[in-house]
């Protein structure tokens, strides 16, 4: 069985690990200026926000279509007809859909779609549970399983400094992000498993406090002390990154992956200053295959 993916879904893993996973993933695309990038093809995470610092619009992003996943689904089918294809949430991104009607256009694929209910780094372990789950032997249902679980004990929460990019995308609510333009406020959002749309879990005045919202987040799901599996990640903001991880390090006994930089068209929708985290309980990846 072969794991598609898209480019949402951040395999921020070592090295090591990247080499066994064996996934493919499908790009989805921003645009600036009236020019359009497929990520990790056309342009470096860096690259763009070079551009979008120096340009006067917003960013715009699209999902592959069905036809581009259709042609990985065919090319695929030809040697191994199962497919387990896994994306970002349905409640934030068309990808998901897309990919459901580009298995139509294959009907000699036999894809199983999983929607991650998430973003970022959070799926990016979903994938990594499947993959080793497959190599193991596990049956489709078993692997489709594993992944639920580590989805439900997953949360990602973020902070950023500015609400711009979310109120451009559609994300929230444009009255409630003006508002808090206006009060400069720092919000604390989190994604909710029902739907996978964002929700608001908090709100500072500062982003210093804003960074110590998201720690309290995990203080109120896991008790100090516990043995969590966290990765920080940014868009790009190196700094709150590593501001975030020390302060998370003082409270939990914490199993660490690299901070990593996040989709730049995730980026695209909060802006370079975005800092998160993703956090579960370290039990869950002990029991992996």
């Amino acid at each position: 069985m072969k794991i598609v993916t898209d480019s949402g879904a951040d395999l921020l893993f070592p090295k090591e690990t990247l080499e066994k996973l064996d996934v493919i993933t499908v790009p989805l695309t921003v645009s600036l200026d009236d020019k359009s990038y497929r990520e990790g093809i056309d342009i470096k995470t860096a690259d763009f926000y070079d551009l979008l610092e120096a340009s006067k619009g917003l960013p715009l992003t699209s999902t592959p279509s069905p036809g581009d996943f259709a042609e990985v689904y065919k090319k695929i089918a030809k040697t191994d007809p199962d497919i387990l294809s896994v994306h970002i949430s349905s409640g934030l991104s068309g990808t998901y859909n897309a990919a459901i009607q580009g298995a139509d256009l294959v009907p000699e694929a036999n894809v199983t779609h999983f929607d991650a209910k998430t973003l970022s780094a959070a799926v990016g372990w979903m994938i990594e549970a499947a993959s080793r789950a497959i190599k193991a032997g596990w049956s489709k249902d078993k692997v489709v399983a594993l992944m639920q679980k580590v989805s439900d004990a997953s949360n990602s929460v973020y902070t950023l400094k500015e609400l711009k990019y979310l109120i451009n995308g559609g994300r929230i609510s444009h009255m409630k992000g003006l508002l808090a333009n206006l009060l400069n406020i720092k919000p604390v959002i989190g994604v909710e498993k029902v739907g996978g749309t964002y929700e608001q879990l908090g709100q500072e005045r500062n982003f210093k406090r804003a960074l110590d919202g998201l720690v309290k987040q995990i203080k109120s799901q896991h008790a100090l002390g516990s043995k969590l599996r966290v990765q920080v990640l940014h868009a790009f903001n190196p700094e709150s990154a590593a501001l975030l991880k020390e302060k998370i390090d003082q409270l939990f006994e914490v199993e660490w992956l690299p901070i990593g930089v996040m989709s730049l068209v995730l980026g695209a929708h909060t802006g370079p200053s975005m800092v998160g985290v993703a956090y579960a309980a370290q039990s869950i990846f002990d029991e992996l295959p």
